[in-house]
């Protein structure tokens, strides 16, 4: 969900550069503000005791991210990090709430979100259960390409590396690795120079 800037401005926001690795919140903070990039990208990921790392998400310019412990005063389930050099604007807690009590259209883009990060989240929770490795990373690759391919049906590239489409499915790389390769080998992806095309 994108929000005027001039409008968060108005209600004082601020705009706080990151540097790339640099945290944002860490995962057990308090939610006190909303964010929304301005430039720049952000992932939210959790660490398990073996350093292992899943990712939940990762939002671009002109999203935003962390809403939904704001609303329920609850702490961040995981952690944020900028992935490159960015500009994020945050505004406190109280005023956010009041921007979308005052502006129905704001309110109901933000609904419209959230339940679309809850079907998301569903869809991934599916995939992750499932047992099966091509099984995860094909549920992994369609729900990157109906959110970011265009309607002709052919392939695209995903931008994504080995390492992080295992953070995103929760496999190893290893698995990641060789079962690209068993879909490459049952023309199921393409590979070429290294780049996966889906």
């Amino acid at each position: 969900m994108q929000i005027d800037l001039d409008l968060l401005f108005t209600w004082g926001a601020v705009a706080k550069k990151y540097q790339k690795d640099e945290i944002i919140f860490y995962e057990d903070d308090l939610a006190l503000f909303f964010y929304q990039i301005v430039e720049g990208s952000v992932k939210m990921f959790c660490t398990n005791e073996d350093g292992k790392d899943f990712t939940h998400g990762i939002f671009k310019k002109g999203s935003s991210f962390g809403e939904p412990p704001l609303l329920i005063d609850e702490v961040y389930p995981c952690n944020s990090i900028a992935m490159e050099n960015s500009v994020i604007i945050k505004i406190s807690k109280d005023k956010f709430l009041t921007i979308i009590e005052e502006y129905p259209e704001i309110n109901k883009s933000f609904m419209r979100l959230l339940a679309l990060r809850i079907f998301n989240k569903t869809i991934t929770t599916k995939a992750v259960i499932n047992q099966k490795p091509e099984f995860r990373i094909t549920a992994f690759l369609e729900h990157f390409k109906k959110h970011n391919g265009n309607d002709t049906g052919g392939k695209i590239q995903i931008p994504y590396t080995r390492q992080e489409i295992a953070e995103f499915t929760g496999l190893r790389v290893e698995t990641v690795i060789r079962t690209l390769t068993q879909m490459k080998n049952h023309k199921k992806v393409e590979i070429t120079n290294h780049k996966l095309f889906f």
